[in-house]
């Protein structure tokens, strides 16, 4: 038996290839075999290559297991996967509650049933948040310090604050819930939770469960709020406070969203950016597997 160790070496401000040798020390005893992500062309292929009692460790952060779980959603795994986060966010290691550089731990039956999102006709799986508005405007900044500072640790607290005192422009919003159409003015954010955490540490939905029997969505809607009071209001999202604030916060369970803007702003996915966006639809992890199994039944 062979444990493959998949490091993503851009993962943690480019600290995970080194991040990753730690776990020789860890896992002592095993023989580990290190493989960059970036040198696998095909993960079929890959995993074609392995024993059956092989298992692979995956090592990067939030957005090194977007990339794979979209890059494996066409292949069979039967290895067991396990992940080793040493990410520069780490909301999934924050949602079940365990801390950066935890001792690896089995993720299969978490990562086979994923929420999908649909941008511009492309659909791809998440793991924690799809993220539209302030917090979509806050990766577009911190993507463009970072490639000026060379691949530094961004701050984005004060990127965060720039955008409420202006960079940021609230928008009118659409919103369509499980069939049920709202409208929203002021709309400072507008994410569909997976899990509770997103944005490096903004508990946005602090009752949203990734494992919730039903398999639903949280929709969080901050609208309708002057400039200050979102200033005043936003530190006490990392701690899942503003959640008292009623009267300019939707937070919503649902199956099915659709997200509508009435001007194009940037959408992060997993804390990846995309720019541009004007609209986004989503399923949970539930809908998603009804909607196979509707497509399985049809051709048979």
């Amino acid at each position: 038996m062979s444990t493959y160790v998949l490091y993503n070496p851009f993962a943690g401000n480019n600290t995970c290839e080194a991040s990753s040798t730690k776990l020789n020390e860890i896992l002592s005893g095993e023989e580990l075999i290190f493989r960059s992500m970036v040198d696998i062309a095909d993960y079929r292929s890959f995993f074609d290559g392995l024993k059956a009692d092989d298992k692979v460790i995956l090592c990067g952060g939030d957005g090194t297991l977007n990339r794979f779980v979209n890059a494996v959603a066409d292949v069979d795994i039967t290895n067991e996967i396990l992940y080793y986060g040493v990410g520069s966010g780490n909301d999934f290691l924050h949602d079940l509650n365990k801390e950066k550089g935890a001792k690896p731990f089995p993720i299969n039956d978490i990562i086979s049933e994923l929420p999908e999102v649909t941008i511009n006709g492309k659909t791809s799986r998440f793991i924690n948040a799809i993220g539209f508005g302030i917090d979509g405007y806050c990766c577009e900044v911190g993507d463009e310090v970072r490639k000026k500072s060379n691949g530094k640790p961004v701050n984005y607290t004060p990127i965060a604050i720039k955008g409420v005192l202006g960079g940021y422009k609230p928008v009118n919003a659409v919103i369509m819930v499980d069939g049920e159409e709202r409208h929203y003015r002021k709309v400072w954010l507008a994410p569909s939770m997976h899990g509770r955490y997103y944005g490096g540490g903004m508990q946005a939905a602090p009752t949203q469960n990734r494992s919730d029997p039903e398999g639903r969505l949280s929709l969080v809607v901050w609208h309708d709020s002057s400039w200050l009071k979102t200033l005043l209001v936003f530190p006490s999202i990392f701690k899942g406070k503003h959640v008292s604030h009623t009267e300019c916060l939707d937070i919503i369970a649902a199956h099915e969203v659709t997200v509508r803007f009435d001007r194009p702003c940037a959408l992060q996915i997993d804390g990846e950016t995309v720019l541009g966006v004007t609209e986004y639809s989503v399923k949970s992890k539930a809908k998603v597997k009804q909607d196979n199994a509707a497509k399985e039944a049809a051709t048979v």
